[in-house]
Parts: C-alpha cells; sequence; structure tokens
C-alpha cells in the first residue's frame, strides 16, 4: 500500500512532507487527515528538524477534501461529521502551530481545504501553473474549518468575495492579495524553495521558533477563544454536509450536473 504522504528528512534537518494521491489531485480523506496530522506531529517533536516543507506529489497540490468522502460522510449524522470535521481542524491547528518554520512548494492546483494548507504555512511558493479557488459555496458548503487561516492571510474583504463567489485566483493575484509570498516559472519552483531554506538555516532554530511563539502571541488572549472556534466552524461544516442543499451540491458534483439552484 503506498503511503498518502511521504517524508524525507536530509542531513540538514530540512524535512519535506509530500501529499502523495496524484491520481486523486491529493484530494484528502480521514485516512489522510489523520496521517498528515500524525506525521507533522511527530516532525514537531523531532530535535533534529529545523524546517519543514510541505508539496504535493504529481501536477495538482492538493484538490482540498475527496468529494466521495464527504458524500459517505453526508449519509451519517451531525454529531459524527462533527467528530469528523474536528480532525480536520486539527491538522490545520497543528500546521499553523507548528514550532518549525514551514514551506509549502505550490506545485499545482490548490482547492478548498488544499488552499487552507497553504495559509497555515510560514511561507508559500507558488508555481506560475499553480491556481487556487475556496469552491465549497458550490457544492453546498463553506470553507468553515479553513476560514481563520486564510481570512488571516487575505484579510476579510477579499474573503467575502472569494468565499462568495468561488471565483478562481491566479498565481499572480494570489500573490497580490496575500495568499502566497512568491510566484516563479515551475521550472525555478525548487531553486525558490531552496533559496528559502537556506535563508532559515541561517537562523538559531530556538530564535525561529521564538519568532513564531511571538507572532502567535498576539492571540494569546484568545486560546480559548480559538478552539472555541474550531469547534464552531466544525459544527457549521457539520450541518451543511447532512443539509438538503450539501446533500444537493455533493451529488451535483458527482453527477456532472448543475445543482438546482443554479440559474
Amino acid at each position: 500500500m503506498t503511503d498518502s504522504a511521504l517524508l524525507q528528512t536530509d542531513s540538514r534537518g530540512v524535512a519535506t512532507l509530500t501529499l502523495n494521491r496524484s491520481e486523486k489531485h491529493n484530494a484528502f480523506d480521514d485516512a489522510i487527515i489523520a496521517e498528515l496530522t500524525q506525521k507533522l506531529i511527530q516532525l514537531n517533536n523531532d530535535k533534529n528538524v529545523r524546517i519543514v516543507i510541505l508539496t504535493g506529489a504529481g501536477k495538482s497540490f492538493s484538490a482540498g477534501a475527496d468529494i466521495h468522502w464527504m458524500r459517505t460522510m453526508a449519509k451519517f449524522g451531525e454529531a459524527e461529521n462533527i467528530e469528523d470535521a474536528l480532525k480536520l481542524a486539527e491538522l490545520m491547528d497543528t500546521l499553523n502551530a507548528l514550532r518549525k518554520p514551514s514551506i509549502v512548494r505550490v506545485n499545482g492546483p490548490a482547492f478548498g481545504g488544499g488552499v487552507g494548507l497553504v495559509a497555515c504555512c510560514d511561507i508559500a511558493i507558488a508555481s506560475e501553473n499553480a491556481r487556487f479557488a475556496l469552491t465549497e459555496v458550490r457544492l453546498g458548503l463553506v470553507p468553515a474549518v479553513i476560514s481563520p487561516y486564510v481570512i488571516a492571510a487575505i484579510g476579510a474583504h477579499r474573503a467575502r468575495r472569494y468565499f462568495l463567489t468561488a471565483d478562481a485566483i491566479g498565481a499572480l493575484e494570489a500573490k497580490h492579495i496575500g495568499l502566497v509570498h512568491a510566484v516563479v516559472p515551475h521550472e525555478k519552483l525548487d531553486e525558490a524553495v531552496a533559496d528559502e531554506v537556506d535563508l532559515l538555516l541561517k537562523g538559531g532554530p530556538r530564535a525561529l521558533a521564538a519568532c513564531k511563539e511571538l507572532i502567535a502571541g498576539h492571540a494569546v488572549a484568545g486560546v480559548s477563544a480559538q478552539r472555541s472556534l474550531k469547534l464552531r466552524t466544525a459544527q457549521l461544516i457539520a450541518q451543511l454536509r447532512v443539509s438538503e442543499e450539501g446533500q444537493e451540491g455533493l451529488s451535483a458534483f458527482l453527477e456532472k450536473r448543475p445543482p438546482k439552484w443554479s440559474k
């Protein structure tokens, strides 16, 4: 059985975590979410790891949540869906709160939850071939669990447009709105990531961790609120998954037809 998340660490302590489900555009289901979370925790606790790079195998970075998995979950009750959504929230929180500097190597399209992964990393470098979209509303859903991280990256006003319209975001536009830090020709992607790694390796490991803590510290008073937010967003996506509209949206997508609300 092929690992859905490949992990390699070099002699410098640079770990590369690769979403390895290219035939599904690196879409994630409950098993992949659990594996990614476990490996990120492992990296966080490994004293030999200094930097974490997240990327995708094949031509896509990540298509977000697997539609077939979401449709299956929609057949369960709200309580099961809340529990399931909380696991995705835990993945995002684990990546966002990683004590090691993180770089996301966006090698191709990132949709839905894939955009959330990008927003949770410290440094985002995108190929000019990358494009982004928050398409949840077209499925009768919302980008609930990833919303705190995406809004922190692009701001509430821009989030209003992209959450509501599900409009595609090109790589250069993603840089303009703050979702990624740099866009490079695809053949220069590895070089650009390597340049960022070199810069980070010049910093003291403790100092880098302290910088991350310092930035997060501006929200120290809101730690309990953050936990509450994870629950609220999980509840929201759970409610919509099992709703009539959510099930219609997922069914329409899989059946390659417009949903009933589409005019």
